[in-house]
């Protein structure tokens, strides 16, 4: 457990620029959302050595003041890092490998019975929704308010509602074109209405 929360802690202090010595350690230790970082890594410290009793009241302890929903059984792999915890609602079907970073009012959550898959090195931004069984890749970014309802390749970096592909590693995609009008009776075009 503590081996993994030094990761997490080396990974946010990364994030804000910092060298990873002692004192930039524990002033990471003490920034937003920290609390909620650390009481999901007992949590799940708990959970492992079966210790479900305790796990739930450091559970329920997250929600009330690191202000984080993170279900007992979501597996987070080393270097999270969560930058504002407020709303942050996370199932407990959720897995995700190393670095991810999470900003406030951020959703992983199930549909149906089956939550997302995320990889390495995902970044996801305010108020964005990730939801039912999506496989994200690794060095995804996740724009704020985005909603990903579908798979996300590797290096893409998604906006929207419904969230769709803008860049795969820093190269832009073309926009999928959308049908036009038709000026002269304002009737939805032929494509639209499955006349084509």
């Amino acid at each position: 457990m503590f081996q993994t929360l030094l990761e997490d802690l080396r990974h946010k202090a990364e994030w804000y620029g910092l060298p990873p010595t002692g004192k930039a350690l524990l002033r990471t230790a003490f920034s937003d959302g920290s609390t909620a970082q650390i009481l999901y890594r007992l949590m799940r410290f708990c959970q492992k050595y079966r210790l479900k009793s305790l796990a739930f009241v450091v559970y329920r302890l997250n929600a009330a003041i690191g202000h984080a929903i993170i279900g007992r059984d979501a597996e987070l792999g080393p270097g999270l890092v969560i930058l504002h915890s407020l709303c942050v609602v996370i199932n407990s079907q959720v897995r995700a490998g190393k670095n991810l970073v999470l900003e406030h009012g951020v959703t992983i959550g199930a549909e149906k019975n089956q939550a997302p898959v995320l990889g390495d090195n995902v970044f996801i931004g305010a108020g964005a929704k990730v939801l039912g069984g999506v496989r994200i890749g690794s060095d995804v970014k996740i724009g704020a308010n985005a909603v990903v309802t579908k798979d996300v390749p590797d290096g893409a970096t998604v906006v929207g509602i419904p969230a769709r592909v803008i860049k795969i590693y820093g190269k832009r995609v073309a926009p999928a074109r959308e049908p036009e009008w038709d000026a002269e009776d304002l009737t939805l075009p032929a494509a639209w209405c499955g006349r084509e």
